[in-house]
């Protein structure tokens, strides 16, 4: 939040019509003074609201989905030693501290992406030549780009300020932390106001903006993790929006769904883009110039050689939980790497050595950047919401609220079925449970499985031998950094 002075900008703009959205490269830094001053200004300056969506740099090696990994039982910290990213391994372990852990760079890059889409919804109202189809269309998106970075800031923090707008030198020493109902109001305002003027598709060039099913599926998501029975009604309806829209489906082959050949593909209701045209190096680490994607080197095998994989630096290894849990289950092998069985290859062990690796993510040979620093160069898109995730939180949702639980096993068994599982015929309770177990199975080492603990009450016990604690461990710390700048505006949580 200490970034909200900052008034210089790398706006960037679209380089070629045969590249998606976010494939862009820097042009360079213009005063916030002098811009802003016409539509094609003001879409470079959406781009650049987009562009925090891929950060991964800001304080330390913060990838979102890897970190959520390593803060359930899917994955361990690993690295090279237990001194290798201390952030990760506290998190591990859930002995975090305001001075320890992940907290700064999640926290630094979701509330520059707050600032910067506060920026836009108030600059854009005195453009002029904007046309009213792009100054909607844009507006809606950068609601829900805000929705998203408050949402991600509430699951990982708890208490946090809500800015609807950019704010003064003195404003900074007087924001409030709040929770709870309050949170959420603003976060679905800003998505149910988004979604009345996103598009249904959209195709070509445009790849990576948001459409309307990804703001319906985003709201669905809120809504769940409220754990609110009163509104799974108003959740399961707004998920079978998205259902009954026809635009999404599951892909034939669950192996199909991570190659990035298939990027943007039938499922993909929501997907962060990333490319290697920056061609980024060290030099420039840390500024969130970059366009790749690090946390593909981050959970790939230490010193690997050998066919299909690339090296990688040995986070993330498969927990022996996860591999029991996904053992005989057709999404094993598209989700776990057994490096135990490994033919004509070798790697280095690393820290919490399992034998087992995230396949999902992992760095292949063929998607090897030609240009810059191999391992922030990994074009790799994020799978954000998938169509699979859709249908299992429509069922969660429909059960929860009383609805038709035959509509609910249904949903589940088109899950099932694409891996060529039998269908499942419980009910009530037992119900809930199949889904949150194929929730496990389905969407394994992709970042759910944290929140999805947290949120159904699970992590208490799931969680007691990694050292989770109740109360507080269901969030991080706020950094000791912003509650020092603050002056004592923000208050820490309860148990750190």
């Amino acid at each position: 939040m200490k970034n909200k002075l900052i008034i210089l900008f790398s706006f960037i703009l679209l380089t070629s019509c045969n590249e998606t959205f976010l494939e862009v490269t820097p042009v360079g830094r213009v005063l916030e003074s002098n811009f802003y001053q016409n539509q094609g200004e003001a879409f470079e300056a959406l781009v650049a609201v987009y562009d925090v969506l891929q950060w991964t740099d800001q304080g330390g090696f913060t990838m979102f989905r890897p970190l959520l990994d390593v803060a359930s039982d899917d994955c361990f910290a690993g690295g090279s030693d237990a001194s290798d990213q201390p952030s990760w391994v506290a998190w591990d372990a859930f002995n975090m501290n305001p001075d320890l852990g992940p907290q700064w760079g999640l926290w630094n890059k979701n509330y520059r992406g707050i600032y910067r889409a506060n920026l836009f919804l108030e600059k854009i109202e005195n453009i002029e030549g904007v046309t009213p189809q792009f100054k909607a269309r844009t507006i809606a998106e950068v609601k829900f780009l805000r929705a998203k970075f408050h949402f991600d800031l509430v699951r990982l923090f708890g208490r946090i300020p809500v800015l609807t707008n950019t704010l003064g030198s003195d404003e900074y020493y007087t924001i409030n932390q709040i929770s709870g109902n309050e949170v959420y109001t603003q976060i679905e305002q800003d998505l149910n106001d988004a979604i009345e003027n996103l598009p249904e598709t959209v195709s070509g060039s445009e790849l990576g903006r948001i459409t309307k099913g990804a703001a319906q599926g985003l709201l669905g998501r809120v809504i769940l993790f409220q754990d609110d029975n009163g509104k799974m009604g108003t959740a399961a309806s707004t998920l079978e929006a998205v259902i009954n829209s026809g635009n999404y489906g599951l892909e034939a082959n669950y192996g199909d769904i991570f190659l990035t050949s298939n990027e943007h593909g039938v499922e993909s209701v929501f997907e962060i883009s990333y490319s290697d045209n920056s061609n980024a190096g060290w030099g420039g680490f840390g500024s969130g110039s970059g366009e790749g994607n690090v946390g593909i080197q981050f959970v790939g095998m230490r010193d690997y050689s050998g066919p299909t994989f690339a090296t990688g630096w040995g986070f993330c290894p498969v927990t022996p939980n996860l591999v029991t849990a996904m053992t005989g289950d057709p999404r094993f092998d598209h989700t776990i790497i057994d490096a135990n069985n490994l033919q004509g290859a070798n790697y280095t062990p690393g820290y919490q050595e399992t034998g087992y690796f995230v396949r999902k993510y992992a760095p292949l040979q063929a998607n090897t950047a030609g240009d810059g620093e191999i391992p922030l160069n990994w074009a790799n898109n994020v799978r954000e919401i998938r169509y699979a995730d859709i249908l299992l939180m429509a069922a969660e949702a429909l059960v929860r609220s009383g609805g038709d639980e035959a509509k609910a096993r249904g949903y589940v068994n088109e899950v099932r079925a694409r891996v060529g599982l039998a269908g499942i015929t419980s009910s009530g309770n037992q119900l809930l449970e199949d889904i949150y177990t194929e929730r496990r199975l389905e969407l394994a080492c992709e970042g759910q499985r944290f929140f999805d603990l947290v949120r159904t009450g699970k992590a208490t016990t799931t969680l007691a031998s990694d050292g989770f604690v109740a109360g507080k461990s269901e969030v991080l710390p706020i950094p000791q950094s912003e509650i020092d700048l603050s002056n004592g505006a923000l208050t820490q949580n309860n148990g750190y």
